[in-house]
């Protein structure tokens, strides 16, 4: 009798139109009806989406959204391991977009009430995803929501980043996108020379030179100046989720995302699973809602546009079922 042949689900989230347990969820009833068997493992990069894929059980708490107003924030918490994803607290869509955002007054307090939130429920190791953010103030309103930094003692602070934008350069590189003009640029990329100056000053850490200190506009420096570790995200959801153990001897494991672009393969889960599965040898195939073709060159493994294949309006409005149908081409491809 022929073994079934194994396929592994790691996709990330395709934002606005499915979550990443939904593709993969998608992905495992296809392979199911082709004949394999399917290990769901949906991932993150540290960005928007990395609560719905860690463990742990939810917990909320009311803190102040980029602009001062009142929100629920999500978090996680298993044992001692909390789970923030900042842009719950302190999100450009919590503001309603780059149109209605205030870029040079929105902040970071809520992202360090729900940090302080979990440090009060007994976390003494937090992972803080920092991407999707509103905010360009560096941290310093989340560093202020949680003085005394005393109470931060013996409590392990992990920033999964998702990009290597170093501190000074977040408003050139980010600030745009959440509505700033060329003026606010100018005035937060000084607001952030003053802050680094400060941070040194104050925590004696240089927090100018650190890869992804200017992620989130700067938050991640911010709270590396009090101590917190910058890692890439992919690397922190992947050890969590045990994927490159659960992808060892698998016959395809498939990824993808909504928009495949030249990050995607610079610090963005689905570059980090294409190298997992190069370096373990196990075949890859990706589902792009979108692909900017001018940004990602040459791709490293079969790929599929749901826009180029089935047009805009069923690819946004009919995501699961267009990837379901182009996984199931796929697996009939490898099983010819």
């Amino acid at each position: 009798m022929w073994a079934m042949l194994h396929v592994v689900a790691a996709p990330d989230k395709f934002r606005g139109t499915a979550t990443a347990r939904e593709v993969a969820r998608a992905v495992a009833a296809t392979a199911m009806v082709a004949g394999w068997t399917c290990d769901q493992a949906p991932i993150a990069d540290g960005g928007e989406g990395l609560l719905d894929v860690m463990s742990g059980r939810l917990r909320s708490a009311v803190v102040k959204d980029p602009l001062g107003r009142p929100v629920s924030a999500a978090w996680k918490l298993d044992g001692t391991t909390a789970v923030v994803e900042m842009a719950r607290a302190s999100g450009l869509t919590l503001v309603g977009g780059a149109e209605a955002n205030d870029p040079v007054a929105a902040d970071t307090a809520g992202t360090g009430q729900v940090i302080a939130a979990a440090v009060k429920e007994g976390a003494r190791r937090i992972v803080i995803g920092v991407g999707g953010s509103a905010t360009t103030d560096g941290g310093l309103a989340a560093l202020r929501a949680l003085e005394p930094h005393s109470r931060l003692h013996g409590v392990h602070l992990i920033v999964a980043c998702d990009v290597q934008t170093r501190f000074l350069d977040a408003a050139a590189v980010f600030s745009p996108q959440k509505g700033a003009t060329p003026t606010q640029v100018a005035l937060l990329s000084r607001r952030l020379e003053r802050l680094a100056s400060l941070y040194q000053e104050q925590y004696g850490v240089d927090v100018r030179p650190l890869p992804g200190g200017g992620a989130a506009g700067g938050l991640a420096g911010g709270l590396a100046a009090i101590g917190a570790a910058l890692v890439p995200g992919f690397d922190v959801v992947a050890d969590a989720v045990d994927l490159a153990e659960r992808t060892e001897g698998a016959d395809l494991i498939v990824t993808g995302e909504g928009l495949l672009d030249e990050q995607s393969f610079h610090g963005k889960a689905v570059g980090g699973v294409v190298d997992l599965a190069q370096e373990l040898g196990v075949p890859v195939f990706i589902v792009a809602g979108d692909i900017d073709w001018e940004g990602v060159g040459a791709l490293p493994a079969p790929c599929v546009s749901l826009v180029e294949r089935f047009g805009r309006d069923r690819a946004l409005g009919d995501t699961l079922a267009c990837v379901s149908q182009v996984v199931a081409e796929h697996l009939a491809e490898r099983c010819s």
